[in-house]
């Protein structure tokens, strides 16, 4: 199997992005990488680490897409960028998954204009796993489409479904749409009218949802716009990082809770891990033809690592593939 790394992309590129393919490969068998970026600074970093593999390989490529650079012209003008040489490359069965923590936008533009949608499916989407009380959720979309149609969140609604159930064997995935109340009539006129579809859906629907549900994993995939879902999804890293923070800090304070400390650092430590974004970070773009993952804009080496880790597990159970026969095998109604 051979994965995909755009290495200029991401507020730590190149370095983090080469440590956590390095460390990556060091943890883990069964995968080589290609590395996309520019030769020389690649390079550099692999002999300060004094790092050479016949698994990994370095892919020249001249231009970097910044956060600054408007997506559509990017991906147009920008043809040897590190990103769009990944694309390309993908596209030409020449790696299984292409992994990027660069421009979220364009990322989304060059999946569209270079890989093309899966049959049948309006707007791709970001899918997001969030820890909850019960296990795991997925956030769908996660930070793509900043506006939807109705149509749109039945779709996400559909991706969700065959994620969940051939990631983590959930038969029949509950479904919920994130709204401002749980009332059939509750929020804006897209979002009612997406509420009717959904319903007549061959989903597993349980209805509107709020934000407070997510958490306690009332449903196994969690439906809402980009915008929501990108907000939820930071408040959610945010609020992990200042519960250890403080938990931490109240066990500081005596000497004797200092002491009681040492009965729950193994949860605390669980409780860490399972909160953190580095742990479990990226997210796959479904609805697009291709495997492609987008990692955090601030992504750091174990970051980098993890995501590679998950994208070769995805790949290796043929996640995309089962996502994309699912979706050419439903039927017509099930998108409303």
């Amino acid at each position: 199997m051979r994965i995909l790394v755009d290495a200029m992309g991401g507020d730590n590129a190149p370095e983090a992005i080469v440590d956590g393919c390095i460390d990556a490969i060091k943890s883990q068998e069964g995968f080589d990488i290609l590395l996309i970026g520019d030769y020389d600074q690649i390079n550099k970093i692999l002999n300060k680490r004094k790092f050479s593999s016949q698994r990994l390989e370095v892919v020249h490529a001249q231009e970097i897409i910044t956060n600054e650079d408007l997506p559509t012209r990017a991906i147009r003008r920008k043809k040897k960028s590190s990103m769009v040489v990944g694309f390309n490359l993908l596209k030409e069965k020449k790696g299984d998954v292409f992994i990027s923590a660069g421009n979220t936008g364009a990322l989304l533009t060059g999946a569209l204009f270079i890989l093309g949608r899966l049959r049948g499916v309006d707007r791709p989407a970001l899918a997001a796993i969030i820890p909850t009380k019960k296990g795991k959720t997925l956030l769908i979309d996660a930070g793509l489409n900043s506006t939807c149609k109705p149509i749109n969140y039945i779709q996400f609604g559909v991706f969700g479904s065959i994620y969940m159930r051939e990631l983590f064997n959930i038969e029949n995935p509950k479904v919920g749409l994130i709204n401002m109340g749980t009332e059939a009539k509750k929020g804006s006129e897209v979002l009612r009218s997406a509420y009717e579809l959904l319903s007549k859906s061959k989903l597993n629907f349980v209805g509107n949802i709020e934000g407070k549900d997510v958490p306690e994993g009332v449903v196994d995939v969690a439906v809402c716009d980009g915008y929501i879902g990108n907000v939820l999804l930071k408040f959610f890293e945010g609020a992990g990082s200042f519960f250890y923070t403080f938990l931490k800090g109240m066990f500081k304070k005596t000497i004797f809770s200092k002491l009681s400390l040492l009965f729950v650092m193994k949860d605390m430590m669980e409780f860490k891990k399972k909160m953190d974004p580095e742990e479990d970070g990226g997210a796959p773009i479904l609805g697009v033809n291709g495997f492609v993952v987008k990692s955090h804009g601030n992504s750091n080496a174990k970051t980098i690592k993890n995501v590679i880790i998950k994208a070769y597990n995805l790949a290796k159970n043929q996640v995309f593939e089962k996502i994309k026969n699912s979706l050419e095998n439903l039927e017509a109604e099930s998108f409303g």
